[in-house]
This record gives C-alpha cells, structure tokens and sequence, in this order.
C-alpha cells in the first residue's frame, strides 16, 4: 500500500465493491482484481480491549489470529464475542505453527491432531454464541404469540424443540474446506490456505481441484494403488491426507534446513519448489534466514491472508439489514417503533450510496491524538530554487554578523543579556503548547460522501429523532432540540499508517480520519446531515475499568497544565475515565495495571509533558451483611454461649452510641426519632440472596430505565414504552419473584420502595409500613387505577416519600465500615410515624398568613390578610386536613427525615454481621511443569484461589485458572514472570464481587481461638487490613495503638 499513488487510492474508494475494512484480532494486489484494504490492527492485551471495541464497529470483517501452542485464550473469547455482537464476519489464521515443530517438537500427524483441537475451541466459542442468538429469539417470538392471540384454545400442543435443528450455522463455522482459515508462521514469511495445495495437487496428480478442497482437511487418506482417496484414514491407522500431502512437506523442509542442515537435501527441494535464491541467502550462517527466503516465495503469508480476505469477507455492500437494524435500535427501542423517516434510511446503509442526494452518516469510534507538525497542511514543504537562494543569502549575512561580533564582545554580552530578558518576558510558553496535539476522528462513512467544510449534525447518545424532525438542515443550528448540535468538518484525512494524507472528500464505504471535530466530540458520536439519523448504539467494552489512582503535578504550579492533559487523555483513551472527587483530587480510572501505566506514560510524557505523582492504586471495596455464622474463625462449630457474646458485642456498640433519639431491639430493628419528635422510623438490615444481588447488577442499566419511566408517570408525562422494554422489565420482575421465595420475603417484589444507590445500584429499600399504600415501581406493568387513588387521597407520610428515598440513597452510597458503596443489602421500614407538633395553631397560622399572602399579591390587594371570615374560615378547613401539621414545616422535617433515614439505614447495617466485599480478577495462566510449584507459591502469596489446572494434551504447558483480589494484583505479572523466568505470563480480567469470609471487627473469644490467633488477631485478619487501609486513605478514624503492652520492652530488662 505504501508504493500505491494517492490518485490510484482514490479512484480504488470510489468502488464500494472492491473495499474491504478489516480488523486484526490479536497482519497484510489480489489476482486479476485491484482491492482496497482499510487494515485496523489492535493490540491484543486483555487491557485493552476497548481498542478492539472500536475498530470492530467500523468494519466489516475481522481476521482473528490464534496462537498454534496457547489456542483459544481469554481475550481470544472476547474478541470472537465483541465480533459476534457487531455482526461482523470473521476469519482465522493459526499462526506460529513453526513453534510445534521447533519447541514442541510434534510430529506431522501430532500437530494435525493438535491443530483439530484448536479448531474444535474456537467453534465451541461460536457454536455456544449462535446457540443463545437462536434460544433469545425463539423466547421473544413466544411471548409475541402469547400477546398477539395466535395460540388458540385448540392448539395447545408444545413444541419441544429449541429451533436449532432449523437454523442454518453451517456458514458460521471456521474449516479449511471453506477457505477461511490460514495456518501461517508470519516469522518465517509462509502461510497458506487449503485452495493453494488443492491446486498444486491437482495438476500433478490428476485429481480435480474441488475434490482435493474436500478431502484435504478430514478423515481422508490416499490409497497409492488404486489412486483414489479413500475416507476413514484414522480407523484404519493411515495417515490424513492433510499431513500427507501438506505438513510431512514442511516438516521435511524444517529437518533440511534448520535441524540438519543438509545442503545436498536443501539444493534439491529448491529445485523442485521452482525458487531462486541469492546467493548472500545460501551462504548465510543463521539457517532460518535460508528458511524465510525459501518459504517466502513457495508460500507467501500475504497471498494467502489476502485471498482470503478478498474472497471471504464482506464488501461495505454487503451489510446485512440485521446489523442496520441493530447500530439504529438505541436503548431498549425497536426498529419498527422509530420514526417512518428514520427507517427509510436503512435503504440508505444497504445501498452504501456516494449520490448526491445519499444522506451523510457517519460514525465516530474514537478520537485520537496526533502531532500538530505531522498534519499534511504542517508539513514543510519542498524547497524551491528561491527558497535555497534565500537561505544563501541569509546564512551568509549571518556569518557576516559573528564576524563583527567578535570585536565587539563585551558590548555584544549586554545587549544579548537584554534581548534574552525581553524574549523570557514576551514569550508565552502555553501557546506552543496549546497546539502540540490535534485530534482527528477515527470514524467510518455508511453513507452519503463527507467533503471537506461541510456541516453536520451531531447527534448525543440520547438524542430522539422524533424531536429533530421539524424542518431543520445542518445548515442552521438548533439548540432548542435536546442532543442535537452542530459542527463543520475542517479537513478530511486518509489515514496511511502514522501517515495523514489529506482529500477534499472521501465516499461512502470508507474509513476516514476527520478534523476538526474535537470541540464537538468526546470519545464517540454519530454525524449526520438528516436530523431524521438515530445515534448508533454505543460500544460494546469488555474491560470496564476499575482501577483508580489520585494524580497531582510534582510542582502545584503546574496544575492547570496536567488539569488540560487529563482532559486531552480523557478525549483520546476511549476506556479511560478522568473524575474530580468532593476532596479536590483528580482522579484517573483504568481497567487494569497495563492500561494505568500506559495512561500515565502518555500524561507524563504526551498530554501534560510535566512531571506528575500517581497515588497508590485506589481499590473499590464494597459493604454488605451475611447472615449470623454458624462456625467460628477455627472452622469449630459455634456454641450458644459463643453467638450470645457476638449478638451481646454487636449490641453494646450499639448501645455505646444510643440516646433518646436512637433504639436497638435485640432482634435487630433500629428505630430513630427525628431531633424535632415529629418523625420516628424503625428500620431492620436484611441480607440478600447472592443470585437476587447478581440480578440486580446485571440489569442496571433496565432499573435506571425503569426509574425513569416512574419518575414520567409521577409527572404525569405521555412516555412510549416498546414492547421489548415491557418484557424485559417483567423478566426482570419475574427473576426477583424467583430469588426472593420464603416465608420472610412473601410478597416482597410488590413492596420494594426504590433501589440504590442512584436510584438503580443491587440494594432494596422494602415497604413493611402497615397501612402505608404507595404507587408501586412496577406501575409501568399494569397501569391500573390504585396510582389514581394514592393521587386522590395523599397523606402525611406521602409528602415525605421522597426523603425516606433520599436518606436510603445517602446510607447506601456510602457504609459505616470505611465509606465505601452497600452491596446485597435489603433495608426494611417496619414502622414510620409522623407525629403532630405541639405549635401545631402557630404553625396553621404562619401557613394561612402566607397563604392568604400569596392571593392579596395575586389579585393585587395588599389588605387581602386583614379578613377574618377568611381566615377563620381557612383555620377550620387546616385543621381537618392531614398535612397540615406538616405542611409549613416540610423543608425542615424533610431534612431531618433525611438524616433519621440515613442514621438509621448504617445503625440497622452494624446491627447485622458485616463483611467486606473485595473485587476479583479472573487469573489464567500458561506455564511450563517445572515452574508449577512457584506460580502456586506466588498466588498463594497474594491470596490467590485456584479454581482448576489442566494440562494440554500432546504438550508439557499447564493452564491454570485462578481468582485473585484485584488489590493484589499490582506486581502481580512482574513478580510471576520473575520467579519463573518468564516462563509463565498472567492474563487478568475482572471477574465479580467476592465476600470476604472474615469478620474485620472479630476478637477472639475462645482458648482455641486465643492460642491460634493471639490476643490482637489482626495478622490474620485480611478484612480489617484492606478496612483499615481504605479508612486510613479517607482521613477516617483508625482504631489502632502505637504502643501496647510497653512493660513488656527490652529496656526493662536490661536495668534490672
């Protein structure tokens, strides 16, 4: 590509047909036709996965590359996952073949038994993708019948089949005999595809080319008398007609030139392969030179991969309606339920149109950062026969200058010294630095062509088509449309490598580079010029991250310079997130220890160029309570006398902080007053069921759509609810009803108050008020009268729903064990009282005078208050209304509600058993049998847990799957990579939220207990260091002692 002219690269763009986006998952002129490959290579670390995210939404296919000794890994599932959910077609290359044969020291029919297996992984991984795509759609094609009456009372004959058997996944597949799959060694330059043997073979054995591409790869062999292929070759012990015709070839060659060296054997292969040599090749002492230039032209990788590609995947032509339909559908929104001028521009991404009249939409997936000076209008530009006569003249009357310059040198001194001090005074340094980096989008034309200064719209993730569609054009902005905004399109670039070439315009079909756009743009946008264009979905990010450090510059002086570099990150990392905490500290998010150290090379020596200090990685915690244990720290089972000490601790804490305003009942209920008496609330902490928190946290984002639906119905606002959003929400309810079963939770879905914390966190806040009706969450299911009525007929306790709300949001956003998110917990209000006050005339009165106020202002008469009929008429109507009591007073006793809310959530939570939750990454690692002992010595360390080990049959590698605390893990890779001299490399991807067993507030109770852990029993307490470190970070309070048991010194002894 790099020896092709610009002007060929563009008429080659003009031709959708001939174009094909690729996407490397884990590198590459094509025959009688001239393509045009737009290559995104993304690294293939597990950190950064949000890379591959964005490449795969802009292309069409995807060339996954497997390892032949590791096969199917961990981010090998992801990005084969990350594929799937975009749509895209992909191919395989097994690559590094020449490591069975060099390392592994396999046989030809070994390897072929080897690679089968790798094979067999990867379309276990699609198989088990299409399995669920086809289960989900036979569901909602179930409940469609269902709603739609189409089962009548006659038909009720179940079928039991799961619609796999119909569905065609034969194209899905990756085999050999369907050309999309590669076995390459790109190190040693060859690489080939079943096709290129079948036509070798068919013209020296006389067999036709397509029967050879069927039996090639198989349970085939060739019967050498009868000259025919037979099948059943591993029955019969013969060897596959694969590693007969094909590996037994390159193994021969691999003995020839590497292992033996055998010149004679290596003159006659080349002959026979028809390959020349130079001479400086033959003669050359690294024997794997001679091998790359004879593989290099018998079977060159790129033909191969190429071919493929070309014949394989997808022209931007060929885009499926599935996957329009699919980039169009934000949310939980159906295609069919859009806009009727929305869902004509599907035509427009089907036809992939470069006419004038074609739409312009395209899609940014990322926004990257490039040197100013590397802008093709930056360049310095060739020097012409004026410009090197001028610079002549000027080097001359510089020379000119210092001639002189010489005799005068103590007069030259000052005058220097005073230009030097005029410059350091006129000089702006953050000018220079204001335009070192300039971001261009990454972005992907689907329609229409993009010309350089044309306007479009830019259209927010939440952006409604249906508001836009008012008669506005790009050419005017619009501001009173929520979501939608303007911008115009500065340059457009052709992205050649690290090579920016600019173009006035690019057609549709394309990836393009576009300028401009950093104003408008964060990290991802669709741009449009049909206000009609829904935003496409968002990305699909695997590694969500979670790991958190506290940045400040070395010098405070230059906090505003690393203030814009976290802001230019934040724009160029599409993963990385840049928060501002309540304490000042600028925070920077990663989703793991490669990616953190990467973001702050780039802040240190890109973004901010200053030298900076990070903190300590900051690792999320999370609080929860557990039900009461029944074994204590030594594994003993607990006696009566033990649990009524541990309940009698747990109360006697309690009861250290209570005073007439706060109650603990031994069952565990906590009943707080308001400090005004007006407000009681009695509130009991209940543990969740693990599968109800796993619920929870897996729909997030279906509670938050929820939550907004709610909050539409109390304001009483016409919102459409899809089909698709009603079902999930009633398999969201249904899930609940499932995992919330006992006498304990009867009717417990129906009585949930809110979740939290924001509003869509995996806590419960449960109605147990006897007597208390309220609209239920689940309204939006059955919109019945029983809102109406609670509308119809408010009561004290009503107007203060919100701040019981807001108190339980507050309790659960932080807990009372180190400040850090509740997670599992389910708060039930068993009692809440409002109480009269005893002012209860002065305040009636203070109302109706503000009342009555507000009207003489209205009707513009101020002696309006000076009515007694009025206002004793008024008195007696206020005291007959229930929220009169309140109702002046409600700023005050909202408040207070809040915090009796809050007070009484964190007492009800300490009244329980408390434990800590930590985060876990999931730990795969591939190791050597004589390094096992020290990557186990090294997770044990760090309070790893292996869940399994295998050993991968035919070598001596084992695979080992543990869990590891992600507060242990920094060093992690370094320190295992050390003891096993590299011979064992981790891959860390974060798992779930793990309870940690111990209590951090345990003391030992029994002699047993004394005699293994000590009087203090905090070395072996991992919950009370991870407690105590967190605290220690917040400026909290630490119950530790500098000094304890100081009789005990060794200086007493030695005065004695």
């Amino acid at each position: 590509m790099g020896h092709t002219g610009l002007e060929k690269i563009v008429a080659l763009q003009r031709n959708p047909a001939n174009i094909r986006n690729l996407c490397i998952l884990a590198h590459v002129d094509h025959g009688d036709q001239e393509y045009l490959l737009n290559l995104i290579d993304s690294p293939g670390h597990v950190d950064f996965s949000s890379e591959v995210s964005t490449a795969v939404r802009l292309c069409d296919g995807a060339i996954v590359v497997v390892d032949a000794v590791e096969g199917v890994c961990p981010q090998t599932q992801v990005v084969l996952r990350q594929a799937w959910l975009e749509n895209i077609k992909p191919v395989l290359v097994i690559n590094k073949i020449d490591r069975l044969i060099m390392e592994l020291k396999l046989t030809s029919q070994e390897a072929y038994t080897h690679l089968q297996k790798i094979l067999e992984q990867v379309n276990a991984v699609t198989g088990t993708l299409f399995t669920s795509k086809v289960l989900e759609e036979r569901a909602e094609k179930e409940k469609e019948e269902e709603k739609e009456g189409e089962k009548t009372s006659s038909d009720q004959v179940y079928d039991w089949s799961a619609g796999l058997e119909e569905a065609d996944d034969s194209h899905l597949y990756f085999s050999p005999d369907q050309g999309n799959v590669v076995f390459a060694s790109a190190i040693d330059g060859w690489g080939f595809s079943v096709q290129q043997f079948a036509h070798i073979y068919s013209q020296r054995m006389g067999i036709k080319a397509e029967v050879l591409l069927r039996t090639l790869w198989g349970d085939f062999y060739l019967n050498a008398k009868a000259k025919r292929i037979m099948k059943g070759a591993q029955a019969k012990g013969k060897k596959p007609l694969f590693v007969q015709l094909v590996l037994d070839n390159i193994w021969s060659l691999y003995d020839a030139v590497v292992t033996r060296r055998d010149k004679e054997k290596v003159d006659k292969v080349v002959k026979s392969l028809g390959v020349k040599l130079m001479a400086r090749d033959s003669r050359h002492s690294d024997a794997k030179v001679l091998l790359t230039a004879i593989c290099s032209q018998w079977l060159p990788v790129s033909q191969a991969v190429l071919s493929m590609v070309c014949e394989k995947l997808p022209s931007p032509l060929d885009i499926t309606a599935e996957r329009v339909e699919k980039l169009m559908s934000v949310g939980m929104r159906r295609f069919d339920s859009l806009p009727e001028q929305t869902q004509d521009l599907k035509e427009a991404f089907l036809q992939c149109s470069s006419g004038r009249d074609a739409p312009v939409i395209v899609f940014v997936s990322k926004m990257f950062a490039v040197d100013s000076k590397a802008l093709p209008q930056n360049r310095p530009r060739p020097l012409t026969q004026e410009d090197i006569a001028q610079r002549r003249e000027l080097a001359r009357q510089r020379h000119a200058n210092k001639m002189a310059a010489d005799q005068t040198a103590e007069e030259n001194t000052k005058d220097l010294a005073k230009l030097e001090s005029l410059t350091l005074k006129d000089s702006k340094p953050d000018e220079p630095e204001e335009q070192r980096e300039t971001f261009v989008a990454f972005a992907r034309v689907y329609s229409g062509v993009v010309k350089k200064g044309q306007r479009v719209f830019v259209l927010g993730p939440k952006y409604d088509p249906a508001q836009g569609l008012q008669n506005c054009s790009a050419s005017d902005c619009v501001p009173e449309v929520p979501h939608l905004s303007c911008c115009s399109m500065e340059s457009i670039y052709l992205l050649m490598g690290r090579e920016l070439e600019e173009l006035e315009d690019m057609p549709a079909g394309n990836v393009v580079g576009i300028g401009g756009l950093e104003e408008c743009v964060l990290k991802s946008a669709t741009l449009s010029s049909s206000p009609a264009c829904p935003p496409f979905t968002s990305l699909n990010f695997e590694a969500m991250p979670i790991v958190r450090v506290a940045i400040e510059p070395k010098h405070p002086s230059e906090m505003p310079k690393l203030v814009r570099g976290m802001r230019l990150l934040n724009q160029a990392d599409p993963c990385a997130e840049v928060l501002i905490q309540e304490t000042g500290e600028h925070v920077l998010v990663t989703a793991g220890e490669v990616h953190l150290q990467r973001c702050l090379d780039d802040l240190r020596d890109r973004f901010a160029k200053i030298e900076i200090c990070a903190s300590k990685p900051i690792i999320p915690f999370r609080e929860t309570v557990v039900r009461p244990p029944k074994v204590d720290m030594v594994n003993e089972e607990m006696g009566k006398q033990q649990k009524v000490a541990i309940i009698h601790q747990v109360k006697e804490a309690l009861q250290g902080r209570s005073s007439d305003t706060l109650h603990v009942d031994p069952s565990g209920l906590v009943t707080v007053t308001t400090p005004n008496r007006l407000g009681t609330i009695g509130v009991r902490a209940i543990p969740l069921p693990q599968e109800v928190t796993c619920v929870l946290e897996s729909n997030s984002e279906l509670i938050r759509t929820l939550e907004q639906i709610n909050m539409s119905l109390r304001e009483e606002k016409n919102l459409h609810v899809s089909l698709a959003t009603q079902e999930a929400i009633t398999g969201l309810k249904a899930q609940l009803e499932k995992g919330l079963q006992g006498r304990k939770w009867r009717n417990a879905v129906e009585r949930i108050w809110a979740f939290g914390p924001r509003r869509y966190g995996p806590n419960i806040l449960l109605n147990s008020v006897e007597g208390y009706e309220r609209p239920s969450v689940w309204q939006c299911l059955s919109r019945n009268d029983n809102v109406g009525e609670a509308r119809a007929h408010p009561t004290a306790l009503r107007d203060f729903d919100n701040s019981i709300i807001s108190g339980f949001q507050l309790a659960t956003l932080s807990g009372p064990m180190c400040e850090e998110p509740l997670m599992g917990v389910c708060f039930s209000i068993e009692r809440w009282d409002i109480h009269p006050p005893q002012n209860q005339d002065s305040l009636e009165e203070d109302h109706i005078f503000h009342q009555s106020l507000a009207e003489g202002k209205q009707d513009g008469d101020i002696e309006a208050t000076s009515q007694p009929e009025g206002t004793a008429s008024a008195l007696s109507q206020a005291r007959f209304r229930p929220e009169a009591a309140t109702v002046d007073s409600c700023g005050q006793v909202s408040g207070q509600l809040i915090a009796a809310m809050k007070e009484a959530c964190r007492h009800a939570f300490q009244a329980q058993p408390q434990r800590l939750m930590a985060a876990m990454y999931t730990c795969e690692i591939m190791t050597t049998a004589e390094v096992l002992g020290r990557v186990y010595g090294v997770l044990g360390k760090r309070e790893g847990r292996v869940l399994h080990e295998e050993m991968k049959e035919g070598t001596d590698m084992f695979i080992i799957k543990a869990i590891l605390p992600v507060a242990e893990s920094f060093g992690f890779a370094d320190e295992i990579r050390k003891r096993t001299s590299g011979l064992a490399s981790p891959q860390l991807v974060f798992s779930h939220w793990e309870i940690i067993s111990s209590d951090p507030y345990w003391v030992p109770t029994t002699e047993e207990e004394y005699l293994h852990f000590g009087e203090k029993a905090d070395s072996a307490n991992q919950a009370l260091k991870y407690m105590n470190a967190v605290r220690r970070r917040k400026g909290l309070y630490v119950e530790e002692k500098i000094v304890e048991h100081a009789e005990k010194q060794r200086t007493l002894s030695k005065n004695k």
